[in-house]
């Protein structure tokens, strides 16, 4: 039997698995109805050195491993690179490549690997790069045990801002970057308050954080591979799309 405490408290269960169920109902809605309520996104997996990972719901996926319909070289011409193993490989003399779309601001994805047998040292090991929005680049390159100068090691924003840490896995190994590409930060007079940035993760790992690389407002451009001689595969390429902030409440 029911105690009065017990009717309002379970009265009270009620009105709050009530509540809770509405505002679930809002947020299945994404932000049609409320700015504040973010879209909901699956989440992908992470990429591990013995299988490639998989991209977000939302993202735009540049390559998944069977072709080069989105890429070209940079001279507009067909890719000379190779498709092995579900990774393309570049092809020395074969030519930096680009996304043949106009990217911009967010989160570009990529994992590489540099070759499992060590050829060279310094910036002739295992050499290439990541330009999003055709750049300033971000460096590829096998910096496990590997020294050259700070700012043209792996993860660095080349010949810029040298990485925070080495986070580089052994030569033959997957890697991954996620590098969030910012837009300008810009007051009310439209005056630059901060010009666009990069913050890099290397593996997980946060090397860059918001760093100043330039570049306009409203700024759009491909997203470039760099062939530097150095067999480097490439797989698993996705692109997240900057989105306007979520209006802060009142």
């Amino acid at each position: 039997m029911f105690t009065k405490n017990t009717r309002k408290s379970f009265a009270a269960t009620v009105g709050l698995l009530v509540v809770c169920a509405a505002f679930w109902a809002r947020a299945q809605e994404g932000n049609k109805a409320d700015p504040l309520i973010p879209p909901v996104v699956t989440p992908g997996t992470f990429g591990t050195p013995d299988a490639a990972g998989t991209p977000p719901s939302d993202a735009m996926v540049l390559f998944d491993g069977t072709h080069f319909d989105h890429w070209e070289t940079t001279k507009g011409a067909e890719v000379k690179w190779k498709l092995i193993d579900g990774a393309m490989e570049v092809v020395k003399r074969g030519g930096t490549i680009r996304t043949k779309q106009k990217l911009g601001y967010g989160q570009y994805h990529v994992e590489w690997r540099t070759p499992a047998e060590v050829k060279g040292s310094s910036q002739g090991r295992g050499n290439s790069g990541v330009f999003p929005l055709g750049g300033p680049e971000v460096q590829v390159l096998d910096s496990y045990d590997n020294a050259t100068y700070p700012h043209g090691q792996a993860g660095a924003i080349y010949n810029l801002y040298p990485p925070l840490v080495n986070a580089c896995r052994p030569p033959g190994v997957w890697q991954s970057y996620d590098i969030i590409a910012h837009a300008p930060i810009v007051d009310k007079e439209g005056k630059v308050i901060r010009k666009s940035a990069y913050t890099v993760l290397h593996n997980g790992v946060l090397i860059q954080d918001n760093m100043e690389v330039g570049g306009g407002i409203g700024k759009t451009g491909q997203l470039s591979l760099q062939d530097h001689g150095n067999p480097v595969r490439y797989r698993n390429v996705w692109f997240r799309p900057w989105r306007e902030p979520i209006p802060r409440a009142k």
